[in-house]
């Protein structure tokens, strides 16, 4: 059955998504808002990922069960912010790191879908639940970047 193949590449995307939500973070900690919005929802990946480790096992897989979410370069990034602190560079940076943000939820996402299709075709339940309780989080992820770009382009851009 290749749902094993479908769960490993959720799972690697999921941690993905997870460290570049953090990475964004880090790089961006003077926009507050940017900031902790960015941590609150890397956690949801972070448990994505800790639920597929064991949805894994019923495959043979063997899964980590920690996202990795602290950027090797998380501490200098956070210094870089508050020395840059609000000039344009950084702003662009920021639309450069959203664009980025959603891009790879959204292939998160296509992840969850055909994951809940092959879970639907091989009639398993508790994978299925898991798809359908885990995916809405990684749409508001992806929803919340793409919001993000709407606010802060045009002010960004047209200054």
């Amino acid at each position: 059955m290749k749902l094993g193949l479908a769960i490993r590449e959720l799972h690697r995307s999921e941690r993905k998504l997870a460290l570049d939500l953090a990475t964004l973070a880090a790089r961006h900690s003077t926009d507050h808002e940017v900031c902790h919005v960015a941590r609150d929802i890397a956690a949801w990946s972070g448990e994505h990922v800790r639920e597929l480790a064991r949805a894994g096992q019923g495959y043979g897989l063997d899964l980590k069960s920690e996202p990795h979410t602290k950027p090797i370069t998380g501490p200098v990034q956070e210094r870089l912010s508050t020395l840059l602190g609000r000039r344009p560079e950084p702003a662009l940076l920021l639309l450069i790191d959203l664009r980025h943000v959603h891009r790879v939820a959204a292939g998160v996402s296509l992840d969850w879908e055909l994951l809940a299709q092959g879970a639907q075709g091989a009639k398993d339940v508790g994978l299925l639940e898991l798809a359908e309780r885990c995916h809405p989080e990684t749409l508001r992820q992806m929803r919340w970047a793409n919001s993000m770009l709407k606010i802060l382009s045009p002010q960004f851009l047209a200054s």
